[in-house]
């Protein structure tokens, strides 16, 4: 999977705003990820050491049409916005887990 934190896609998005596509229908097909794969048990991981509390996890076979491996190729939105995500996957989970606590309500 290719988990990437908000405050990497925002900017990139907010960069794009600026520089519709010229073609005739205007279109443009871009990739916007991490770049860098990670499994949901690198994900379940990072939620652990953020909050200090350990999954339950119920381990399934993979189901029909299941992806193994798959992530963003970013070289088109790097060369046309400068897009490139910068925060590793326990750094964001942490971030947001901070944020979430400082938000209960919301």
């Amino acid at each position: 999977r290719d988990f990437t934190y908000i405050d990497d896609m925002a900017p990139a998005i907010e960069r794009l705003l600026d520089k519709p596509p010229t073609d005739a229908p205007p279109h443009r097909i871009l990739n916007l990820g991490n770049s860098h794969p990670s499994t949901v048990l690198d994900l379940v991981a990072a939620i652990e050491k953020a909050t200090g509390r350990e999954a339950v996890r119920e381990l399934k076979p993979p189901q029909k049409g299941d992806v193994t491996n798959t992530f963003a190729d970013i070289a088109r939105a790097k060369a046309l916005v400068g897009f490139e995500p910068s925060t590793p996957l326990e750094t964001g989970i942490a971030r947001f887990v901070e944020w979430r606590k400082a938000h209960p309500s919301f």
